[in-house]
């Protein structure tokens, strides 16, 4: 018996290594470090491989094991570098395919990588990366851009700093030659979520919240907190959990704060998608304000200055629409049970679906924006007040718009002064099809005339920066600032289809005015206007001339020419109009 039991006992645990060697590590439940390091090398080998390395099965294999580690740890050490290195393997596959939809599989990746762990030691080369694939693969050089800037303003001590600061130098040279170099200010407002930032307050002062003003609908809400100095701020949203009775949740944390007197502690709303608003002094240096919704799809936070306020806007998904489903994890494998967008025709201009849904043959509200007002005269030059000029115009506008079959609606009609973030919001709520913004120019030399039209983007030149500083009452070196904020705002806004916009109504105004007096183009430019963030349809700003110019303010005193100027703007949205409706009916 013993000389039998040795030998089968041997055998047994011969057969038993023999059966772990050819199972793989997973199934016994292998670490997460493994799994990655496993998929590193794969992918790493692959890269050099050149004949497997045309295969898309092999990608997508190596694809699969990163996903596959995410999902096991989705905030674990791990998770940061699998989205990472999703976007490479996608960014890879791209470079061997040349299909565009592999490289926008791999900026989702990067994206997420960026949302998700904005301080990973890794989140600049994603930013980097991403930025690389819009300017060389995809031609995207607005958002390529807006890329860089967000490295050189945000992650300025990473390794990734020289390559964006040289990008967005060589952009500049190429793209716009009267620009001058973008330098981080020394007065940068800073989110309390970046580590490194530091208070402009002294430690023994408060700032104070002085009032919190809200817009709301069923599918949209403005919230606006308005302090008497800049402050860190902090942010969480927590989902809603039935089980202790907490709906969609959003709180603000107010650094280095105290709740001024005229604020209430607790307002019951009951209006819109706004359920109700909630501040108070959580400890003596921080105050909350916490902000409940009936439904919620997406937001934004954003701050404005001059005075200093933070901009909140929550959206809900539309009545019978669907939510898009946010998880981590995205197949680029089409599915054929999803029903396909609406794909232009070849040689037709591409039109954004999310455009032809919105408006396709009701294109008929539009809100007229008269700029300034009240205690903000805007531009005074020759005896006039740009309040007066836009609000004049306006009106005129808004009747020759009536007359083509338009509803007309306005931010004001009288001589009031309305802040400049809650004038999209008015066209927000009212669900408006298009925005314009009416204003005039000045500048410091008399000699400088002409009309011009504004969307929003970022400033690429020093005469956009100077018009953007002066509409929205901040000095020229916080544009930088702005332009960082506007990267975050840039990708939900209305921009392809503003930009078509602006140049129908900017050629047929020149060509109205030029029928009677010799005007000079300024052209259809790009800035960040406060007035124009936020808006959720196609939104324009128009300088209707430079008062600060003799010949153009005598002009500009008169209805006749406005009215030349007015016709033009009808016969460019009537166009804007006409293209709509023709690629809805495709």
């Amino acid at each position: 018996m013993r000389k039998f039991f040795i030998p089968n006992l041997i055998m047994a645990l011969f057969l038993a290594g023999l059966l772990v060697s050819v199972i793989p590590a997973s199934a016994f439940g292998a670490n997460i470090k493994d799994d990655f390091t496993i998929a590193w090398k794969q992918f790493h080998a692959l890269s050099k491989n050149d004949a497997k390395s045309q295969y898309r099965s092999e990608w997508e294999k190596v694809g699969k094991r990163f996903r596959n580690v995410f999902k096991r740890s989705p905030r674990g050490p791990y998770a940061p570098k699998s989205l990472y290195y999703l976007g490479r393997t996608y960014e890879e596959l791209g470079n061997r395919s040349g299909i565009k939809k592999d490289f926008r599989t791999a900026i989702d990746y990067y994206g997420r990588m960026v949302s998700n762990f904005p301080s990973h030691q890794w989140t600049d080369d994603s930013i980097y990366r991403r930025a690389e694939i819009r300017l060389r693969k995809l031609h995207e050089r607005d958002l390529a851009y807006s890329d860089y800037l967000t490295i050189v303003h945000r992650y300025s001590k990473s390794d990734m700093f020289s390559k964006a600061r040289a990008r967005l130098d060589s952009m500049d040279r190429k793209g716009a030659p009267e620009n001058t170099k973008l330098k981080k200010p020394s007065g940068t407002i800073i989110p309390a979520t970046k580590p490194e930032a530091t208070s402009n307050k002294d430690s023994s002062s408060r700032a104070k919240l002085l009032s919190v003003r809200y817009t709301s609908s069923e599918s949209y809400t403005r919230v606006v907190l308005d302090l008497d100095d800049e402050v860190r701020y902090r942010y969480q949203i927590l989902n809603p959990n039935q089980s202790v009775n907490r709906p969609h949740r959003l709180y603000v944390d107010l650094e280095n704060t105290v709740l001024g007197n005229g604020v209430h502690k607790a307002t019951n709303v009951a209006d819109g998608i706004l359920k109700d608003i909630r501040s108070a002094q959580r400890d003596p240096r921080t105050t909350r304000v916490v902000l409940d919704f009936n439904s919620m799809q997406d937001y934004k936070i954003f701050p404005l200055e001059n005075p200093f306020r933070l901009v909140i806007d929550v959206q809900a998904p539309e009545e019978g629409k669907v939510v898009e489903n946010k998880s981590p994890v995205r197949h680029s494998q089409p599915q054929n049970s999803k029903p396909q967008k609406y794909t232009p025709p070849a040689n037709s201009k591409k039109m954004a679906g999310e455009l032809l849904e919105q408006l396709g043959l009701t294109f008929k509200t539009i809100m007229v924006d008269a700029g300034h007002g009240g205690k903000d005269p805007g531009a005074s030059a020759n005896g006039l007040k740009e309040k007066d000029i836009n609000l004049r115009f306006a009106k005129i506008l808004a009747a020759k718009l009536k007359k083509a079959g338009f509803n007309v609606l306005y931010t004001r009609s009288t001589d009031t002064f309305i802040p400049l973030e809650e004038r999209t919001a008015m066209a927000n709520i009212k669900k408006a099809d298009m925005f314009i913004s009416i204003h005039c120019n000045a500048h410091r030399s008399s000699k400088i005339n002409g009309i011009e039209t504004y969307t929003l983007n970022l400033a690429r030149n020093r005469n956009a920066v100077r018009v953007a500083a002066r509409e929205n009452a901040v000095s020229a070196k916080r544009i930088s600032d702005l332009q960082v904020i506007l990267t975050d705002l840039m990708l939900n806004s209305k921009m392809k289809e503003s930009k078509d916009l602006a140049k129908n109504i900017h050629n047929l105004s020149l060509k109205s005015i030029r029928q009677k007096w010799s005007v000079k183009d300024q052209g259809v430019r790009e800035a960040p206007f406060y007035v124009l963030m936020g808006a959720k349809m196609p939104s324009v700003l128009i300088e209707l001339g430079y008062l600060t110019n003799r010949t153009e303010a005598k002009r500009l005193k008169t209805d006749s020419y406005l009215s030349y100027i007015a016709d033009g703007i009808v016969n460019g949205v009537l166009e804007y109009k006409k293209q709509i409706e023709r690629y809805a009916s495709l």
